[in-house]
């Protein structure tokens, strides 16, 4: 009984760490005044251990007593002050708020990050003129020069504000990838500490011969990343005991439900990725895939509700499981579904243009089934609506070009087929031999005579339209190339010609272009 009572004692913070460690209690855990980090486990023993590997040089230049008592007593004192003028400024405004506001305005007008100390500046200087007859003139000129807008600041805001969708949508799952990613670098970036969890692996003969290190570069690297992390998690545990280090939510409930369904949610994401990437893919294709993905969400939202979770095999083993050994216990599902409900909402907020414009997407493989107006065909320059609606008509009347699209769809239909039997056998050296849809099509439209010149036009500029992250770095780097510091001359319309031939497989008909020019000599 007696020695139940120390480890409870041991088990919460103790006043004398202040001056001993420099360590505080807030919300639960012992933090340090020193460098801000986090002691989850409030073991005198973790507190000395941090305090005499990560300050040395602090406990030396404050030896125990009167001088560390009263250095560890300003750390404190200077918290305080901080943490008042943070209430100062929360009673004040929102400056995180309008730092957004001012990082949204540099980046959509295409300014470089630098500009926001120029923009307070600016800011400033009309607000000196601007309120110079107002009372509160200093609190507005207090509040603009508190703003933060620095290069940095701009920065960082601009990815929180860029964010992909598919790096999910809630706080609580990034605390959850938070946490594999220091578990993995703990493990992986640390050779001794590879070769030690290596050999676990090996001696308890896990399938797996380590952890994955994740990238945020690559798309598909933090499905894979969990995927292993799950794979090899009770081995995890072992090993980070072994170390002495202490991860309580690799084991509590709650934290491992919303583990799984983001193992379950990124390989449903990963497969989303797979069919919109690679060269070929037409955005009609992509359009698909991701109103596709969206009615699939719906689904996933419905699975976690009634608690089937026919799509969640991960989740689903580790509910049963936890069912099996505690029938009683009781699983917050609802959460869940609602951080599906948010993934739901920002698919359909990003792909929102896409709705708008389906009927000019699928113009180019049924043109005779499609009317466009001017809205449709607002994005795409130099395009005659009187010419376009006049050569559609002709289009439309012609059962010989009706039926050459007609032939197009079936042979799409049948390049479709050949990639779900080719991706079901896992083929994907094959399916690349196939003839990629954009050839199809654009061979289609080249057949089609000069006087559905704008028609083709406009196939031409949705079948170059950026449908993925390959097409635009594609189309970066051939303009790097083309638009050299050896070329002055270059005007937007050769540019723009260039882009395209390089962008599309467009062949030309040069027989037909030849006959309609005047023949001439080099000169």
């Amino acid at each position: 009984m007696a020695k139940r009572k120390k480890d409870e004692e041991y088990r919460t913070f103790q006043d004398e760490w202040t001056e001993e460690f420099a360590f505080v209690e807030r919300a639960g855990s012992a933090v340090c005044l020193i460098c801000n980090d986090k002691i989850a486990s409030m073991k005198r023993s973790n507190v000395k251990r941090h305090f005499d590997t990560r300050h040395a040089s602090f406990a030396s230049k404050y030896p125990a007593g009167d001088s560390r008592k009263k250095a560890c007593q300003e750390l404190v004192s200077r918290v305080h002050a901080s943490q008042q003028q943070l209430r100062v400024w929360t009673r004040q405004g929102d400056y995180n708020s309008a730092s957004f506001a001012g990082t949204l305005a540099i980046v959509r007008n295409g300014k470089p990050f630098t500009d926001g100390e120029y923009a307070k500046t600016f800011m400033l200087d009309v607000a000196n003129e601007l309120f110079d007859d107002l009372p509160n003139k200093d609190k507005i000129i207090k509040r603009i020069q508190d703003m933060p807008l620095s290069a940095r600041t701009v920065h960082d805001r601009s990815i929180m504000m860029e964010a992909l969708c598919a790096q999910m949508c809630d706080r609580q799952l990034g605390e959850v990838m938070s946490l594999v990613i220091r578990v993995i670098n703990f493990i992986v970036a640390r050779a001794l500490n590879d070769r030690q969890f290596k050999t676990l692996l090996d001696e308890v003969g896990n399938n797996y011969h380590g952890l994955l290190l994740h990238s945020n570069v690559r798309w598909l690297s933090r499905g894979k990343v969990l995927s292993r992390f799950a794979a090899c998690l009770n081995e995890i545990r072992t090993f980070l005991e072994m170390k002495g280090i202490e991860h309580p939510e690799l084991a509590e409930t709650e934290w491992l439900l919303k583990f799984y369904y983001l193992v379950d949610m990124t390989e449903h994401l990963n497969q989303l990725n797979v069919k919109m990437q690679g060269i070929g893919n037409t955005v009609l294709s992509l359009q698909h895939a991701a109103f596709a993905f969206e009615n699939k969400l719906e689904l996933f939202i419905m699975d976690l509700e009634t608690g089937r979770l026919l799509h969640f095999e991960k989740l689903r083993q580790f509910k049963d499981a936890c069912t099996a050994s505690e029938p009683t216990q009781n699983f917050d599902l609802h959460q869940l579904a609602g951080f599906t409900s948010s993934l739901l909402q920002s698919f359909k907020a990003r792909f929102g243009d896409f709705r708008e414009h389906t009927h000019l997407f699928k113009f180019i493989t049924h043109p005779n089934e499609c009317s466009l107006n001017t809205a449709d065909l607002s994005y795409i320059p130099d395009v005659s609506l009187r010419d376009f609606e006049v050569e559609l008509a002709d289009l439309k009347a012609s059962d010989m070009w009706v039926n050459k699209f007609k032939s197009l769809n079936e042979d799409l239909e049948r390049i479709v087929r050949q990639k779900a039997e080719l991706a079901s056998k896992h083929m994907w050296t094959e399916m690349k031999k196939l003839q990629p849809e954009d050839q199809l099509i654009i061979k289609t439209w080249s057949a089609l005579p000069v006087t559905y010149d704008t028609l083709k036009r406009v196939s031409i500029a949705v079948l170059t339209m950026f449908g993925s992250t390959y097409s635009c770095e594609q189309s970066f780097s051939h303009l790097k190339n083309i638009k050299s510091n050896l070329r002055s001359r270059l005007t937007d319309e050769s540019l723009n010609a260039c882009m395209k031939l390089n962008l599309t497989k467009y062949q030309p008909d040069y027989k037909a272009i030849s006959k309609s020019m005047q023949h001439q000599k080099s000169h």
